[in-house]
């Protein structure tokens, strides 16, 4: 095993663009806005938030619900914009079960940077499929998940299905 190494190539741009001021480029923002929901990789648009998958997932099917408008906070979103969000999650999680046969779910929000926000200005909720097991030596030792399914192949599972 000495000097092996598994090449995650995709990693680079979302590092890079971690460092970059989340104020700028709002990917929230710019992917409805493109009008190209495949090649932004949005799953569904509601009326006020949509359903997306994430470029950096930690597993196969990892979506986000967003609002369409620019908002940093829970709470600061109006009531129909919350109940949507919520609204959304749940069928994404039914969608992702049809789908993917998960044996569980990760779903939540890190809003702030301190909390761990990635993209601190626009509020979005994570949805991320489990399964037993899922979690092996690769992100333990060599800070690398494996993905056993590319981003365009999520899409065409999901897409259109929420």
């Amino acid at each position: 095993m000495a000097n092996q190494r598994i090449w995650a190539p995709w990693r680079l741009k979302y590092v890079k663009d971690a460092s970059k001021d989340s104020d700028q480029e709002c990917v929230f923002c710019q992917a409805p806005a493109a009008d190209q929901d495949r090649e932004m990789l949005i799953v569904h648009r509601g009326e006020t938030c949509f359903v997306i998958l994430n470029k950096f997932p930690y597993t196969n099917g990892h979506l986000m619900v967003a609002p369409f408008e620019h908002l940093g906070t829970l709470q600061s979103l109006p009531e129909v914009t919350m109940n949507e969000m919520m609204a959304l999650t749940r069928r994404a999680m039914t969608t992702l079960e049809k789908a993917y046969g998960p044996h569980g779910f990760n779903v939540g929000m890190n809003q702030g940077r301190a909390a761990g926000a990635g993209v601190e200005h626009h509020v979005h909720m994570h949805i991320v499929p489990r399964w037993g097991g899922d979690t092996n030596f690769m992100p333990v030792l060599g800070d690398t998940r494996v993905m056993p399914q590319t981003l365009e192949e999520s899409l065409t599972m999901l897409e259109g299905k929420i």
